[in-house]
């Protein structure tokens, strides 16, 4: 049994957002039907992901095959359907779909889905208790509404490359953007709570509703405490917070520092995460210099963010004295928050991440040995599912549409040679 069992979702969504969001409701049970696009003469069909490689899922002969490990890590637990929603027929398909479902999500560009008689208006109309999610750049109202939005060009918008990266005046300053596309799983995560908070309000009154998600809104959400440093403050004191590499805008030490470098001389880091008064004294203990704590320039922790510059140096200096392991494993004896900065091939070899169960394998229709990165809910009555691998594209065409809406052979048969499906 799993939290969602029952709840069908049509997915109409490609790429990131959309496709987090639905994995999501996908782990906890709902049954997640991805639309895609029929392969063509002028398109591979399918999501675009599936081609954003290498790299690219070998096959039990070792050969490179047509899905991109970009598509796999969104994708699990779903099964997929093609449609040419292009296409009359298609739209009246997706409808049929609709009637059938309690979420549809898509993230087309303003005004498209209206085009199409697929919009929540449209949809509403014959399926009132319908969750309508879009995501899109903008919303769907505003100045903005009509743009596409690209992650990218959000967290630039949004603020966070302005806050992200090493000061100007250091080497390697300037604007940064984050490793992995954050304004994209963030809307997927807000729009996965949006939908699960509509699927509650449905039950109670049968009413469905519609979910506006934009990416810039969620990237102006997940500016957390600088947005409220400025909002407070910073906006009448005329101050905008800007970037600050490593370190904290509202806590010292909380960065990282270099230490002795290891046997070959290659240079080590851990990072330091002090967050109250009491871990403070704990690692001036531990680094052999009680009094710092006592020093009224540092002891709170106001003290240490206007002293920044005096305290910071003092520190770097006294790390460098003592190698990675002897720092990390004082400072955890200690129980002062501190940690090693590891590199992908680190973390999946950790004991803790391995502990947790935070990779599971997948038996895939093209290999029996598909990794990818878990689900990290753990719920301890309805666990996650993981019985779905990444669906090939069309792979379950004719079976949902014989289960949701009873299509018979003939039928699909007469779509499928009509390029409907």
């Amino acid at each position: 049994m799993n939290a969602l069992d029952g709840i069908r979702i049509l997915d109409l969504s490609r790429v990131l957002a959309g496709p987090w969001c639905t994995q999501t409701l996908a782990d906890l049970g709902a049954d997640v039907v991805k639309v895609e696009r029929p392969t063509g003469p002028h398109h591979p069909g399918g999501d675009d992901t599936r081609g954003w490689g290498p790299p690219f899922l070998r096959d039990r002969d070792g050969q490179d095959t047509a899905e991109a490990a970009y598509y796999l890590g969104a994708n699990r637990n779903k099964r997929s359907i093609t449609c040419d929603i292009a296409r009359p027929e298609g739209q009246g398909l997706i409808r049929d779909l609709a009637r059938h479902a309690h979420v549809v999500v898509e993230n087309y560009k303003v005004g498209d889905m209206a085009r199409y008689g697929l919009d929540y208006a449209s949809l509403s109309a014959i399926n009132p208790a319908l969750v309508y999610c879009s995501i899109t750049g903008f919303g769907q109202t505003g100045p903005y509404r009509e743009r596409a939005g690209y992650d990218f060009a959000i967290q630039a918008m949004g603020g966070l490359m302005s806050i992200t990266g090493e000061r100007d005046a250091l080497p390697g300053g300037g604007p940064q953007k984050v490793g992995v596309a954050v304004a994209d799983l963030f809307t997927g995560l807000y729009a996965t709570v949006a939908i699960q908070a509509a699927l509650r309000h449905a039950e109670r009154t049968g009413q469905g509703q519609h979910i506006d998600m934009a990416l810039l809104d969620t990237q102006v959400a997940m500016l957390a405490n600088l947005g409220a440093n400025y909002l407070v403050r910073g906006r009448e004191d005329g101050k905008v917070p800007g970037r600050a590499g490593n370190a904290h805008a509202n806590i010292v030490p909380y960065q990282v520092f270099e230490v002795a470098p290891d046997a070959a001389g290659q240079p080590q880091h851990i990072i330091l995460a002090v967050g109250n008064d009491g871990q403070f004294a704990k690692f001036c203990d531990v680094a052999g210099r009680p009094e710092l704590s006592l020093d009224p320039r540092f002891s709170r922790n106001q003290d240490r963010v206007r002293n920044r510059a005096v305290l910071v140096p003092l520190l770097e200096d006294l790390l460098k004295q003592r190698g990675k392991a002897q720092w990390l494993s004082a400072l955890e004896a200690a129980k002062v928050p501190c940690g090693p900065i590891n590199n992908l091939a680190e973390v999946f070899a950790d004991p803790q991440v391995q502990a947790r169960g935070m990779v599971h394998r997948w038996q895939h229709p093209m290999t029996d040995a598909l990794d990818l990165v878990a689900s990290p809910i753990k719920l301890s009555a309805t666990p996650v599912r993981t019985d779905l691998a990444p669906p090939l594209l069309g792979q379950h065409t004719d079976e949902v549409l014989q289960q949701w809406i009873g299509a018979p052979e003939e039928q699909r048969a007469a779509w499928r040679a009509q390029g409907v499906i």
